[in-house]
């Protein structure tokens, strides 16, 4: 498995939002589709980690620390968390109203996993549709996560439909964004998390 690295933020970006930083780890090859079933062991964890959300801890998710981070956050770039919920606290409602973490697809059981275990966000993109290393970039008076040809996501939204991962996909990029509070190393098992679950799901 390849290092985590850190990706650029463009002087723009880092002056109107200082401690904003960017995670990645390089293409990572699938041995079958995103959207096949996932392996036995991955939806397990899944349901293990489904444990851990009842609904003392879901009213009280936004005290810790990391989802707080995010939360305050998401308030000075103009997002309401309260209307727009960062994505451990998504997830976290979407726990309650499911009764759990229903399986997905490996793709997306591996992302949810990563999110759940960490409560820090991983996206993936279409390595073959990316051109050169992500960064955060300032794309006509918005912050972006981009590459060397431009916008691939809204910051902290999905990864547009240039760019996604599709049934097709073979070559994957993840990538995370730290906000002000979160150590980096959050980001490193993040992102090391989804990467491992990948790449145990086991051959066709």
């Amino acid at each position: 498995m390849s290092a985590v690295r850190a990706g650029q933020v463009s002087p723009e970006a880092a002056a109107e939002l200082p401690g904003l930083r960017l995670f990645f780890l390089d293409a990572i090859e699938l041995d079958r589709a995103p959207d096949a079933r996932a392996p036995r062991e991955l939806r397990a964890r899944l349901a293990a980690l489904a444990d851990r959300f009842r609904g003392a801890r879901a009213i009280t998710l936004r005290e810790e620390p990391v989802t707080g981070a995010y939360r305050r956050f998401y308030r000075q770039v103009g997002i309401d968390p309260d209307r727009e919920p960062t994505p451990m606290e998504r997830a976290a409602r979407s726990r309650i109203m499911r009764g759990g973490f229903p399986s997905q697809g490996l793709l997306a059981d591996a992302l949810l996993a990563a999110l759940v275990d960490t409560s820090v966000p991983v996206w993936a993109a279409d390595a073959e549709r990316l051109w050169g290393e992500l960064r955060v970039a300032a794309d006509g008076g918005r912050l972006t996560v981009a590459d060397a040809r431009g916008a691939v996501a809204p910051l902290f939204g999905d990864v547009g439909a240039e760019h996604a991962v599709v049934g097709a996909t073979r070559r994957v990029v993840l990538f995370s964004l730290l906000v002000p509070g979160v150590p980096d190393v959050y980001a490193s098992e993040a992102l090391e998390g989804c990467a491992a679950s990948l790449l145990n799901a086991p051959r066709r």
